[in-house]
């Protein structure tokens, strides 16, 4: 929405799927193609805001036959919005980072700490980020609220934190396609 915002792509609808179920992607599949069953042929062209997010390929797959339908590059956002070289460059120097991006951050209580039991289950937070050192934030709005919150995260998991502002840029270009 902030991208279409920002843009003034007011002849650009917004249709979303469930952010849960990137805990779940086997279903990402499922609901997308549900999703594109259901809006049709009304649109010429249709930007899913999906990488590959766990799917094994399965988006790909999916919109393989569609021409009119693309996705976003590489295997999942965090790449996206850090650019695939950096995301590469930085997953070779500390291989057990945990990404954060601004929503998960600002939906980090329900996404992470929740929806893992943590809150239930305290001892799980030890097994679940056992081969994890860093957590990286990978912004994309400069927010002193959301910053503080991803410090707040990492010292809640017990990893270092490092902060990397990557804009909306990256998510942008891809974008474009749909929009001209």
């Amino acid at each position: 929405q902030q991208v279409k915002v920002a843009n003034g792509w007011k002849h650009v609808d917004l249709v979303c799927l469930d952010a849960s179920l990137h805990h779940r992607p086997q279903e990402i599949p499922e609901r997308l193609a549900e999703k594109l069953d259901s809006i049709g042929g009304q649109y010429e062209k249709i930007f899913v805001a999906y990488a590959d997010c766990g799917t094994n390929g399965a988006i790909d797959r999916l919109i393989e036959d569609l021409p009119n339908v693309t996705r976003l590059p590489g295997p999942h956002c965090f790449s996206t919005f850090a650019g695939s070289h950096r995301f590469d460059s930085l997953m070779e120097e500390e291989p057990g980072t945990f990404w954060l991006t601004d929503f998960l951050t600002r939906h980090f209580q329900t996404m992470v700490v929740k929806s893992l039991k943590l809150d239930s289950h305290p001892e799980l937070k030890e097994l679940y980020f056992a081969n994890y050192r860093r957590l990286t934030y990978v912004s994309q709005n400069p927010d002193e609220d959301l910053l503080s919150a991803a410090e707040e995260a990492a010292i809640y998991l017990g990893l270092e934190f490092r902060h990397i502002h990557v804009g909306m840029h990256k998510i942008e270009e891809p974008l474009r396609w749909a929009v001209s």
